[in-house]
């Protein structure tokens, strides 16, 4: 009778040896060194650098150029050392635009041309290998955001459609690469 009665468990004994496996889970865990695919912090400075260059843009946020470097790292390995190999030419020679440093980058490598269009899509589509990586905060937005919101609950008054629109400058210059494949994604 006495074995049997230590054999059986209660609820409160199922409880509490299921939060004492979560808690030695967790704490081990945490005691793991960090991912060796992680960005690490020179590489992610690299990155902004050249982000920053690329957009012609004086700010960029940092905490998305980290998200965007390693969904991009991660998707193609090879792109570390690329972005990298950009960087280094960046810092050789001072671009006065994104233009210039496209131009420049695709005579030294081709390959340049695909890093800098996964850069650019990532910053302004938001989307890194083809995985959303941020979306109310991804460029393409900037360009008309005293206009149009994304697409999201209408941030415009009653009738905001039928004032007349702010000017907007036709664009100018030409593009900094040549053409890539473009790709209908369906929506």
């Amino acid at each position: 009778m006495r074995m049997n009665r230590m054999l059986r468990m209660s609820r409160r004994d199922v409880l509490l040896a299921g939060m004492g496996a979560a808690v030695v889970s967790v704490t081990a865990h945490a005691a793991e060194p960090p991912e060796a695919s992680a960005p690490g912090v020179a590489d992610a400075a690299q990155f902004l650098t050249l982000s920053l260059r690329l957009t012609d843009r004086e700010t960029l946020s940092p905490a998305i150029g980290n998200a965007l470097y390693a969904r991009i790292v991660q998707a193609v390995p090879e792109r570390k050392e690329q972005i990298s190999r950009l960087h280094a030419l960046l810092q050789q020679k001072h671009f006065e635009s994104a233009q210039a440093l496209a131009k420049a980058a695709e005579q030294v490598d081709p390959v340049f041309r695909d890093v800098i269009h996964d850069i650019m899509t990532g910053w302004y589509r938001g989307v890194a290998a083809q995985k959303v990586v941020v979306y109310r905060s991804a460029l393409m937005f900037d360009i008309t955001k005293d206009a149009v919101y994304p697409k999201t609950y209408a941030t415009g008054g009653p009738f905001y459609w039928t004032s007349k629109p702010p000017e907007v400058p036709l664009p100018t210059g030409e593009p900094g690469l040549s053409p890539s494949k473009f790709v209908v994604e369906p929506t």
